[in-house]
């Protein structure tokens, strides 16, 4: 007694699998000793330290915990300035952290509420737009709410002065940051 559905799926199955695996061996490095062409030059499949083929992560290649140059956000394998990162993270330690992400340069806070002042809360907003130690590399964004007769909280205006001292303090910080690497990089 056969079974044809059953014996089609399984032929199904192996069919699938079998192209899958040539298709990804086909994806593979080539590890061929072919030495070239007969003019002396290489082809695709056989780079020589004259031609290299290109990395969609730059000429230094993927770099997450540092080793690059002072000039690369002193050597951060992160997406942003890494002394505008600490600095922001710094000056806003006391803040619930909602969200960071280090490559995009965003860090959101979650609402927090000042004990000294009942009936309000604040969230903050940092974007780290350069890899560049710069004043114009950054940009935070405050909101407010503020509770109304029922209890509800009810987005509130903020001053624009709030964002700017915030900004100003997260550079006044990075700028320590950058001052202290270099002095402990000359102590060495």
């Amino acid at each position: 007694m056969t079974y044809p559905a059953l014996t089609r799926t399984k032929f199904t199955v192996a069919a699938l699998f079998l192209a899958a695996v040539l298709g990804l061996t086909a994806c593979g490095p080539s590890t061929s000793n072919y030495p070239g062409r007969p003019d002396g030059k290489s082809g695709p499949n056989n780079p020589t330290g004259a031609q290299q083929r290109e990395s969609i992560f730059g000429e230094d290649g993927l770099r997450l915990f540092g080793g690059g140059s002072s000039d690369d956000a002193a050597g951060s394998g992160i997406g942003v300035n890494s002394f505008l990162w600490r600095a922001s993270l710094d000056t806003l330690s006391f803040m619930p952290l909602a969200s960071a992400d280090p490559f995009g340069g965003v860090i959101i806070t979650d609402w927090y509420r000042d004990p000294k002042a009942e009936g309000e809360r604040f969230k903050v907003t940092v974007y780290i737009l350069d890899r560049r130690l710069r004043a114009d590399g950054l940009k935070v964004a405050v909101f407010r709410q503020a509770r109304d007769n029922r209890g509800d909280w009810v987005d509130a205006s903020v001053a624009p002065a709030t964002a700017i001292q915030i900004e100003n303090a997260i550079l006044v910080r990075a700028r320590q940051l950058r001052i202290n690497t270099i002095e402990a990089s000359e102590k060495k």
